[in-house]
């Protein structure tokens, strides 16, 4: 597949390292333009692009930047676009400053899909970098850690429960993109590492009136990091 990129931080990267070596071709972007890139994607069979590059990939747009940086993307060009997008992100209020749609109850990735105006998966966002990097296994391997996968469009979910399991994890369809706040910070199914039949579990068990208490004690434990 083409795919593109937008993000070159933990998971942004480590889906760049993830997909090169499976054959597709990946195009990586970030704010600071393709020459902050050259070296990772000299390292690793990548190219560097400028965002709007990125977004004209022709199969997969991966976004994976802050919600506040969700804006500044290139909308004009994701909104010609047939390929599948993907989020990763999530809210930290801490970073990302207050966004009042979201705290008033919209779940995350369909606030990017409104910002952004076209269709949007949510994936790969539950899950820390550097587990993205080293946990991935083959297919029936017992205790085979899975990603939930939400969106509105099947093929589109297809798409990326494909790559999801050439990578290395099992794929869960996660309903639709309304039901994404299951899988956001803080929610039984949030950095866990579950299988298959406990990330369902997880999912299930996510409590409509208890997100803004998931996403105040998420919040708090990153705090000290982005402030």
């Amino acid at each position: 597949m083409d795919i593109g990129i937008i993000g070159a931080g933990n998971i942004g990267g480590t889906l760049a390292r993830r997909l090169v070596p499976l054959g597709h071709r990946v195009s990586i972007a970030n704010s600071r333009g393709p020459a902050s890139l050259e070296s990772l994607a000299a390292e690793i069979g990548a190219t560097a692009v400028t965002a709007a590059e990125a977004a004209r990939a022709r199969d997969m747009v991966i976004i994976a930047v802050p919600e506040k940086a969700v804006p500044a993307l290139p909308r004009d060009v994701l909104s010609a676009s047939s390929a599948v997008v993907v989020d990763t992100g999530n809210y930290y209020p801490a970073r990302d400053g207050r966004i009042d749609e979201i705290e008033d109850g919209l779940a995350e990735s369909v606030w990017v899909a409104q910002v952004l105006g076209v269709p949007v998966v949510k994936a790969f966002n539950n899950i820390f970098a550097q587990h993205l990097a080293t946990r991935g296994v083959p297919a029936g391997t017992p205790g085979r850690i899975c990603l939930p996968v939400a969106g509105d469009d099947l093929r589109a979910k297809e798409a990326v429960l494909g790559l999801i399991d050439a990578i290395g994890f099992d794929g869960l369809d996660a309903g639709t993109l309304a039901e994404s706040w299951r899988q956001q910070p803080g929610s039984p199914a949030y950095a866990k590492d579950l299988d298959r039949a406990a990330l369902a579990d997880a999912l299930a068990q996510a409590d409509a009136s208890q997100v803004a208490r998931y996403r105040a004690e998420a919040d708090e434990a990153v705090r000290a990091y982005f402030t």
